[in-house]
C-alpha cells in the first residue's frame, strides 16, 4: 500500500415508562415519514438474583422502519435488540444463535470484564447456524454507565452494524442512586441510520461509501423516525443517548433547552456540565438531564450538519496513471457533511402537565485523575490507496494482522497513548479500545476542560489526543480500532496483548 492524503458525540427503563407521558409528534421527518406517536422502550431483560440469562439470536427480520418496511438484521426481531440490565458483581450468560449466513459473534462495547474464553472475546467466530454460550461476570467494583453489545467479527463489522445489530447493556449502581437522577424520568435513545433497497433490503454500499464510512437517508430512535416523548412542566429527564451507527456523527441540540451533561462513555462525572450541544461519535455514549421549564409547547432534538472530513474525491488524492487520480479535476475537495447540510429533527419534545421544579444535582461522582504513566507510546492514524479502487486504513503504517501483537502492555500499569492523526487532509477517526477505560489529558497540547471515563474518543485531523490508560484486573488479547467500522474492516485495528505483572 501507498501513503495518500485525505481531508478531513434515548427505550425506557421498565420503572420509569408509566411516568413518561405519551405524545404526538409534530413534524415528520425529511424522509417523508409520517412520525411515530411516542417513543417505545423496546424489551429490557434485568438480573434476577445475580444472574443475567437469556437467549439471543441474531437473525433477518422484517420490522417497520418508517413508513416501509424493511429485512434487517435483528437481535431477537427486535430494532434495535433487547436492552439488557445487570448490577455490579452479576454473572451474564448468554445463549447465542448465529442464523445468519455469515460468520458473528458479540462485543461488549465498554465493559470492563475478561477478554478471554467465552467472554468479550472479539477473536470468537460463531459460524451460521452455529450457537455458543458467553458467559462472564462483571466486576464488583464496576461503574454504574450506559454501554451496548454488537458483533465484532473482523470484516463484517460495518455491514452487520449497518443491518442493525446493536441493544444497550446498562450497569445499574450509585449513579441510578442519587435522589436527583432517581426523581427524573429516564429514557434510552440508540440513533441508527439505515440505507435500504426498493425491495426493503439493505443496500450494499459501493466503494465510495465504504471509503468514508457509510450512512444512510433514514435516521432513526430505537427503531422509529422522529418519535415523540414528553415532560412535565417543572419535571427533569435522563436521556441515556447511544450512538450506534457505523459512521454517522450526531451534533446533538434540543430546541430552547440546554443539556446537562452528567455521565460519558464510563459512567459519571463529578458534576454536571452545561452545554448548548453535545457531539457523538460512532460508539460514543452520554447521559444528559433536560429541565423542563420552558413554555409549553413542542420542541424538537436536531442532528445539526457536522463536517467530519475527508474529501468524496479530489485533492491529495492522486495516483498518477492510474487508480483514481482521473476523477480528481470532476470531482473536487468535497468534505464529507454528516446529516448532510440541514438540521435534521431525530425526536420531538412536548411539554404536558406540571409537576413542582425538580433540582438538578450538584455531585455526581468522583474522576480521580490517574498517575503519570510508566509508559508512553504514539499511534499513527492514516490511510492508504492501491491500484485500483482497493483501500486500507492504518495504525503506524500497518492494517490489521490477527497473528500480529501490536502491543504489549503489563498489568497494574498506567500508560499514555498519543493518537496522532496524520492524514493531512484531515478525515475524523473515533478510536475505541476494548476492555480497559481512559481519560483523555490533552488536544493538541491542551488540557482537557474535565476528567472522564471514556471507551471512544474522537480523533479529528490534524489532531494529538492523549489518553491514559490504566491496565487492570484482566490479561489476555483485545484490540483497539476506529470505530468508523468500515475503517476498521479495511484494516484500522490493532492488537493488545495484556500481560501479568
Amino acid at each position: 500500500m501507498r501513503s495518500i492524503k485525505r481531508r478531513e458525540f434515548l427505550g425506557l427503563s421498565a420503572g420509569a415508562t408509566a411516568a413518561i407521558l405519551l405524545s404526538q409528534c409534530s413534524k415528520a421527518q425529511t424522509q417523508g415519514s409520517t412520525a411515530s406517536p411516542t417513543l417505545l422502550p423496546g424489551r429490557v431483560i434485568n438480573s434476577q438474583g445475580g444472574l443475567l440469562s437469556l437467549d439471543l439470536e441474531a437473525n433477518v427480520q422484517p420490522v417497520p422502519l418508517g413508513n416501509r418496511r424493511a429485512n434487517l438484521l435483528t437481535f431477537n426481531g427486535q430494532m434495535p435488540g433487547p436492552r439488557l440490565e445487570a448490577k455490579p458483581g452479576d454473572t451474564v450468560q448468554i445463549r447465542f444463535t448465529n442464523r445468519l449466513n455469515q460468520p458473528t459473534n458479540l462485543h461488549y462495547h465498554g465493559l470492563h470484564v475478561t477478554p478471554q474464553g467465552n467472554a468479550d472475546n472479539i477473536f470468537l467466530s460463531v459460524p451460521p447456524g452455529e450457537r455458543l454460550t458467553y458467559e462472564f461476570t462483571l466486576p464488583a467494583d464496576h461503574p454504574a454507565g450506559t454501554f451496548w453489545y454488537h458483533p465484532h467479527h473482523h470484516g463484517h463489522v460495518a455491514e452487520q452494524l449497518f443491518g442493525g445489530l446493536a441493544g444497550l447493556f446498562i450497569v445499574r449502581g450509585e449513579l441510578d442512586e442519587l435522589p436527583e437522577i432517581k426523581a427524573a424520568q429516564e429514557a434510552f435513545m440508540v440513533l441508527q441510520d439505515f440505507d435500504i433497497t426498493r425491495a426493503g433490503d439493505i443496500a450494499a454500499p459501493n466503494p465510495m461509501a465504504m471509503m468514508m464510512g457509510r450512512e444512510g437517508p433514514i435516521v432513526t430512535v430505537n427503531g422509529q423516525v422522529n418519535p415523540g416523548l414528553a415532560i412535565p412542566q417543572g419535571g427533569l429527564l435522563r436521556l441515556r443517548l447511544l450512538n450506534a451507527s457505523p459512521a454517522r456523527f450526531y451534533r446533538l441540540q434540543l430546541e430552547g433547552h440546554t443539556l446537562h451533561l452528567v455521565a460519558t462513555d464510563g459512567g459519571a462525572i463529578a458534576a454536571p456540565i452545561e452545554l448548548s450541544e453535545l457531539l457523538l461519535a460512532p460508539g460514543e455514549r452520554a447521559e444528559v438531564l433536560v429541565q423542563g421549564n420552558r413554555e409549553p409547547g413542542q420542541y424538537r432534538l436536531l442532528n445539526l450538519p457536522y463536517d467530519r472530513g475527508g474529501m468524496m474525491m479530489g485533492g491529495g488524492m492522486g495516483m498518477g496513471g492510474g487508480g483514481m487520480g482521473g476523477m480528481n479535476h470532476s470531482m473536487g475537495n468535497m468534505p464529507h457533511q454528516s446529516g448532510g447540510d440541514t438540521a435534521q429533527p431525530l425526536a420531538t419534545l412536548t411539554y404536558d402537565g406540571s409537576v413542582a421544579a425538580l433540582p438538578l444535582p450538584q455531585q455526581l461522582g468522583r474522576v480521580d485523575p490517574l498517575p503519570e504513566p510508566t509508559v508512553t507510546r504514539r499511534l499513527e492514524l492514516s490511510m492508504a490507496m492501491g491500484p485500483g479502487m482497493s483501500m486500507a486504513f492504518l495504525f503506524n503504517g500497518k492494517t490489521f494482522d490477527e497473528q500480529r501483537i501490536d502491543i504489549t502492555p503489563t498489568l497494574n500499569t498506567i500508560e499514555e497513548w498519543e493518537l496522532a492523526n496524520v492524514d493531512p487532509d484531515r478525515m475524523d477517526h473515533p478510536f475505541h479500545l476494548h476492555v480497559n477505560p481512559f481519560q483523555v489529558i490533552s488536544r493538541n497540547g491542551q488540557p482537557e476542560p474535565y476528567q472522564a471515563w471514556k471507551d471512544t474518543v474522537l480523533v479529528k485531523g490534524n489532531e494529538a489526543v492523549r489518553i491514559r490508560i490504566p491496565f487492570r484486573t484482566f490479561t489476555g488479547k483485545t484490540v483497539y480500532h476506529c470505530h468508523i467500522l468500515d475503517h476498521e474492516d479495511l484494516g484500522m485495528m490493532g492488537t493488545v496483548d495484556i500481560q501479568p505483572a
